[in-house]
């Protein structure tokens, strides 16, 4: 490697894996070894500890690993048998279990020496040696708990997490991000904002709506229905159970069986709480027998589902028992796929644009030695992501491939907001399904009078409303664009004298659909600007005896600061041309 050339960052945070399962075991040699492996921004390993292990221990772990780095430790991996991984990990239950996995599946074993100081079971993917590592460039973080091979029937583990960059300045920078991120945390200001809440009564993963936090779900829900009624889309309507025999139709059941709520009737009838909604709009569709004249029939449906997460799997509204989906689904025939699916990429573009994301496209396409993981035949995948990278083409846009991130039942083009701190997130979805309307036997009659399967297209704007907001909390930190803003507008008269001309401005507003509160002079002026701040209104209307006189506002703007004096009717032409133009 030349001088200039920077060592690989995923082998650098790989390596930094091995070394800290070596000083665990260094300092307390009775731990058992889980998996290390490398994720973004760093890396972590999983250990059972034979006494108690906290955070306050990851400095002395840091010391360690860092005197390792100084030694100049090389890395070299060979390959071993069976017998010999057997005798090396004699005393590592995990790694024997990994073993035997590997053998049943006729993997070659390797197994990796950081100098003589420690070996692991491992593929690979390395630095040549630890002198290339910035031993300033490293932190160990948090720990967390996770169940060996993520079944909690299994013992519980401890994770310790691990950041790595090539030099101190990157981890700094990492670091600030995630101090900043700790002050946009979705829960954080959810609570803050008064946007939801949880009850232990009702139960984890199952969050509340507020008044505030509704009107800002609806608002979001009803520019995503005006874009779609451009496109024909109807709305439908589904209950939120269905039987057994649908599930297991669709595939959910044998796919998705433990993430099903189950639920048995008096009569012993199977059913569960919908996971998603296309099984039951398939039934819609299949109502009646369609000409090839009346396609595509498209529905649209605001629902909510409901999937059997771990309680450790939880965390706010991002990942939560109970969820709202912006569903839609296209029926249609083939030579239609092409402008369906460009249409729905119109509305996503738009809707994205006012919410202030900049969009990466990844193509998510099934991974062709894990056939049992999917629906259908190899032909069927082979003509339905054939169709999917024609569309990314005549879009004028070289996805990011993504093998093996398809949905079961079909390929999809799959949108990557970037948010405010950088960081990205799966939102949009656009679905390729010749699967299921197979499974349901979904036809239309053809020209020649025949019989001829439809296509289907499953799509998401939002995606999960509860996730999509909690993506967009962090993004704006609360400070939502005014259209979308729960409250648009908070009006303080300077005193108790200039409420009555504060109420004249609130019923002027609010004639005009402004969402509008008012602070009175229940506490000084200054306090309840405040106050208006940290809940991130947009605007803050002051009246006192010079504005009651002229009939005018005093305006301050959240992110612009003081505008000045302006005529109510001047203001209110203002923030409903920002309305309307959603900035």
């Amino acid at each position: 490697m030349s001088k200039k050339q920077k060592p690989n960052l995923d082998h650098i945070r790989h390596s930094l894996a091995h070394l800290l399962a070596a000083a665990v075991l260094e300092l307390y040699p009775d731990t058992k070894l889980g998996i290390g492996p490398t994720i973004e921004y760093g890396f972590y390993y999983d250990f059972k500890f034979s006494k108690k292990f906290t955070e306050d221990d990851l400095p002395k772990l840091e010391e360690l690993m860092r005197g390792y780095i100084q030694d100049g430790l090389l890395f070299s991996g060979k390959k071993i048998t069976s017998a010999e991984a057997r005798k090396i990990f004699k005393t590592q239950p995990f790694k024997l279990d990994l073993i035997k996995e590997f053998i049943n599946e006729k993997a070659q074993l390797t197994a990796y020496a950081t100098g003589t100081i420690f070996r692991d079971l491992c593929r690979g993917g390395h630095i040549n040696s630890t002198e290339e590592i910035d031993p300033r460039a490293f932190k160990l973080t948090h720990l967390a708990g996770a169940y060996w091979r993520g079944d909690e029937n299994n013992d519980q583990l401890t994770r310790i997490y691990g950041l790595a960059f090539h030099t101190k300045q990157e981890l700094n920078d990492h670091l600030a991000m995630l101090e900043e991120a700790k002050k946009r945390d979705h829960k954080k200001l959810g609570r803050e904002l008064d946007l939801f809440t949880f009850s232990e009564l009702v139960g984890s993963g199952l969050p509340l709506w507020t008044p505030k936090g509704t009107i800002l779900r609806n608002l979001l829900d009803v520019f995503v229905w005006e874009l779609r009624k451009q496109h024909g889309y109807e709305r439908v309507e589904i209950p939120h159970i269905a039987k057994k025999e649908l599930y297991e139709a669709s595939g959910h059941w044998k796919k998705f069986s433990e993430e099903l709520f189950k639920i048995k009737t008096r009569e012993g009838h199977e059913f569960a709480m919908k996971p998603m909604n296309c099984p039951h709009h398939t039934q819609i569709f299949a109502r009646r027998q369609w000409s090839y004249r009346e396609m595509p029939q498209r529905y649209a449906n605001t629902t909510m589902c409901y999937r059997d997460e771990q309680s450790g799997e939880l965390s706010g509204i991002s990942r939560a028992r109970s969820f709202t989906q912006d569903d839609a689904h296209v029926f249609c025939r083939k030579d239609q796929i092409k402008r369906e699916v460009l249409n729905i990429w119109d509305i996503v573009d738009e809707f994205y644009k006012a919410c202030g994301f900049p969009l990466e496209v990844h193509l998510s396409l099934h991974d062709p030695k894990e056939l049992k993981r999917y629906l259908g035949s190899p032909a069927i995948w082979t003509e339905a992501e054939r169709a999917m990278k024609q569309l990314a083409k005549e879009r004028g846009i070289k996805p990011i491939i993504d093998i093996g991130e398809a949905a079961f039942y079909g390929p999809k083009i799959d949108f990557i907001a970037k948010d405010a701190l950088g960081r990205s997130w799966q939102v949009a979805t656009i679905q390729l399904d010749m699967n299921q309307p197979k499974r349901f036997g979904l036809t239309y009659i053809n020209e020649q009078g025949k019989q001829e399967q439809v296509f289907m297209i499953h799509a998401a704007i939002m995606g999960s409303i509860e996730r999509f907001l909690s993506v967009f909390i962090e993004h704006t930190a609360g400070k939502f664009p005014v259209w979308v803003a729960p409250v648009q507008v908070a009006i303080l008269p300077i005193s108790e004298q200039f409420e009555l001309y504060a109420h004249e401005v609130h019923k002027t507003l609010v004639k005009h659909d402004i969402r509008v509160e008012e602070k009175l002079a229940t506490e000084t002026l200054g306090k309840r600007i405040r106050g208006a701040e940290l809940e991130r209104i947009p605007y803050i209307l002051v009246v006192g005896e010079k504005e009651q006189k002229v009939g005018s506002v005093n305006v301050r703007h959240y992110k612009d600061g003081t505008l000045g004096e302006q005529s109510i009717s001047s203001f209110l032409k203002k923030i409903q041309e920002e309305i309307s133009r959603r900035t």
